[in-house]
């Protein structure tokens, strides 16, 4: 069984480091999928690097947008990550 780690903000980062980092200390079957709501180094790559955590597998590349867009994309973009996960 793989397990999905979904995250895509600041906050999301820092509060998931330490399920990542147990994760990867058990040898799970995991990945990670960023939703790409924050896309810039500052607000993004450097907690990856800070934290020490491995880059996300996939992006969805939600980008800015109002709550509700970036909910609906995020939304659409994981079903669709998923199904095709699921059919391979």
């Amino acid at each position: 069984m793989k397990i999905s780690v979904v995250l895509g903000t600041r906050p999301e980062i820092t509060k998931m480091s330490p399920v990542i980092r147990g994760l990867g200390g058990k040898d799970a079957d995991y990945f990670i999928v960023h939703t790409g709501q924050h896309y810039s180094y500052n607000m993004d790559r450097v907690f990856f690097d800070q934290l020490k955590l491995p880059a996300a597998k996939y992006n969805l590349e939600v980008g800015s947008a109002s709550h509700a867009e970036q909910t609906a994309k995020i939304l659409i973009g994981i079903e669709k990550f998923l199904r095709l996960k699921n059919r391979m």
